[in-house]
């Protein structure tokens, strides 16, 4: 399953993520929040989404910069959340990290670049190398 939240920043973004993702066939579960609703807490919904997430789960999370969500996910030990400001960056955490969330800034990172990291982020498989996998145990 792949999980979608976001807070009221990030609010427009996800609603064409997942219009994108659909055009890709991916099943979504969106996390919230329904309705934009301004001043509303990114937390909650980062929680949301890490708490419905299992192992093979992949989630997305976007805010206003990406790092309050990124901060909340990476207090969940099965959750490697990744801010990705780049494609390479979007590549690596999913073939060295094995990030199962891609974090996204709605004020930093435009719809068309967003949906690059996305897709880039979705089709890369983790490379399963025993130095990474070494290093995430390490975490």
């Amino acid at each position: 399953m792949l999980y979608i939240g976001s807070d009221h920043a990030g609010f427009k973004a996800k609603q064409n993520i997942k219009d994108y993702l659909k055009t890709l066939n991916r099943e979504v579960e969106d996390v919230g929040p329904e309705e934009f609703t301004p001043g509303d807490d990114y937390p909650d919904y980062a929680h949301k989404l890490c708490e419905k997430m299992r192992d093979s789960d992949k989630g997305i999370l976007i805010c206003d910069t990406g790092i309050g969500m990124s901060i909340v996910a990476n207090r969940y030990k099965h959750i490697r959340a990744a801010l990705c400001a780049s494609i390479f960056d979007a590549l690596r955490s999913r073939e060295h990290n094995d990030a199962n969330v891609l974090v996204l800034g709605a004020e930093t990172t435009d719809f068309e670049t967003m949906t690059l990291f996305v897709k880039v982020f979705l089709d890369t498989e983790f490379s399963n190398e025993e130095r990474h996998i070494r290093r995430i145990d390490k975490i």
